[in-house]
């Protein structure tokens, strides 16, 4: 059964296109806060950016989405870059297969505000980090919107799109601090659809 990411994966990078500043900016931020030969998992990785950009920095990613279309998109993206240390695979956020402590880093990018229970996807992700390792949860902060979000949804809604919760960095870090995981760094790019990259770290 097609689903309404796998519809839209032709057109995903450029409707993401209209958010491109602040876009690159999270992957290339991201990326940073990946340690340097981490074995990394990024889960609802659409067609892989953040995956694409932690790779340079990583062992290993495995970049996971639930939409094959979307992964296939990734996979020819980075073949184009030659870039030999990432897989891919199917893997729903919410109900992982890896083993507990499985990545020294875990990403999930801009997914939890489309999800009606985030707080089942963070404790998922949180559980397959590795002690000592870190949660990267870069995050749209609608809620803080201006006019220029106008064009990207308009795109998406043409097609079916919603999406359930419109952050603040306030209601953000709220939600994340109520999960009591860890102490939550969050820093916010600014820009026509702002970006919260929260960070969480698991201690040994």
């Amino acid at each position: 059964m097609s689903t309404f990411w796998d519809r839209v994966a032709w057109l995903y990078d450029l409707a993401e296109r209209s958010n491109r500043t602040v876009n690159a900016a999270a992957a290339a931020r991201v990326a940073e806060l990946v340690p340097v030969e981490a074995r990394v998992l990024d889960c609802a990785a659409g067609t892989g950016e953040f995956s694409l950009a932690a790779a340079k920095r990583a062992a290993s990613v495995l970049c996971t989405d639930q939409s094959r279309p979307m992964l296939d998109r990734a996979r020819k993206k980075a073949a184009k870059r030659g870039l030999t240390n990432i897989r891919f695979a199917q893997r729903d956020v919410t109900a992982l297969s890896d083993p507990d402590g499985s990545f020294d880093a875990v990403i999930a990018a801009n997914v939890l505000h489309l999800l009606p229970e985030p707080e089942t996807a963070v404790r998922e992700l949180w559980r397959v980090t590795a002690p000592g390792g870190r949660l990267l949860l870069p995050t749209y902060l609608q809620g803080k919107a201006g006019t220029a979000y106008g064009a990207m949804i308009k795109i998406y809604q043409g097609v079916g799109f919603h999406y359930e919760h419109a952050f603040t960095p306030e209601t953000y870090r709220m939600f994340l601090e109520k999960l009591n995981l860890a102490p939550v760094a969050l820093e916010v790019i600014s820009g026509g659809v702002p970006e919260g990259i929260a960070l969480l770290e698991k201690p040994l």
